[in-house]
């Protein structure tokens, strides 16, 4: 299937390197399309009409508020769009391309190196959580364009009308995780640990919690009460962490991210 990357910006040189195959591309500053095409030994177009002709799937990595603009460009030559824009709906994507097979996914940055956490919308869910794009009913295009983002790490499929809460959990979560371990780091240095050896440590724990947590099919609780010994100290410094506020912080996060109200 070949690839057309309708805009150059992080996100799709993330897609563009897991996936690690030639990808056509265009994007309003040539210099990035440019060098998009060179890392990945494809061609950088002169249009996002282009670009779509000569795809079997553009993808759709220009900002949300471009959407019209940039479909009068593409919808009338593509043959298939998956968008990965934020807060824009299926119902929007298919009254902005009407007739094409549509797909929605949000990635988050890890798929760079294929250990991405990734959601497929669908409002279908009798049809196993995929929906035939655009109405189109090509059960193997549908498989293959799922296949081709299962590539690049953990695929779930999720109600269309949660992914922007998907969103706030996964593809802002990178942004926290690293956060979370530059605060651990800092606070080893201040305890003497130089940031160097402390950046190591933090992020290999991390890592390795996710894969058990992965091999214990992620149970949480259980990996946790392993590690914290009554009265010991992990206890003290859970109970630290929640009199701090961390669960309410994630939760204020969330809200912050999706537009409700906090309180």
């Amino acid at each position: 299937m070949q690839i057309g990357l309708i805009g150059c910006g992080n996100m799709a040189r993330a897609l563009a390197r897991g996936w690690g195959r030639p990808v056509l591309c265009a994007d309003p500053i040539a210099d990035r399309a440019q060098a998009l095409a060179a890392e990945s030994g494809g061609e950088a177009l002169e249009s996002n009409a282009e670009v779509a002709r000569r795809a079997d799937l553009a993808v759709l990595c220009h900002k949300p508020a471009q959407l019209r603009e940039v479909a009068a460009e593409v919808g009338p030559h593509a043959t298939a769009v998956a968008s990965i824009l934020a807060v824009t709906p299926l119902p929007i994507l298919r009254e902005a391309y009407p007739g094409k097979a549509v797909y929605r996914f949000m990635p988050s940055l890890p798929v760079e190196v294929r250990q991405g956490a990734l959601v497929q919308a669908s409002d279908q869910p009798e049809l196993g959580g995929v929906r035939p794009g655009g109405g189109t009913g090509d059960r193997g295009l549908d498989e293959a364009v799922h296949e081709l983002f299962a590539e690049l790490g953990t695929l779930v499929v999720l109600d269309d009308s949660l992914m922007d809460v998907a969103m706030g959990l996964m593809s802002c979560g990178p942004a926290y995780v690293a956060l979370v371990a530059e605060a651990q780091v800092d606070a080893g240095v201040r305890r003497g640990i130089p940031a160097t050896q402390g950046a190591r440590l933090v992020v290999q724990t991390l890592a390795g919690t996710a894969e058990l947590l992965r091999r214990r099919d992620h149970d949480m609780v259980s990996v946790r009460r392993e590690v914290t010994s009554p009265g010991g100290v992990t206890a003290r410094g859970l109970d630290a962490l929640e009199r701090a506020g961390l669960r309410s912080a994630f939760s204020d996060a969330l809200d912050a991210v999706v537009g409700y109200p906090t309180r």
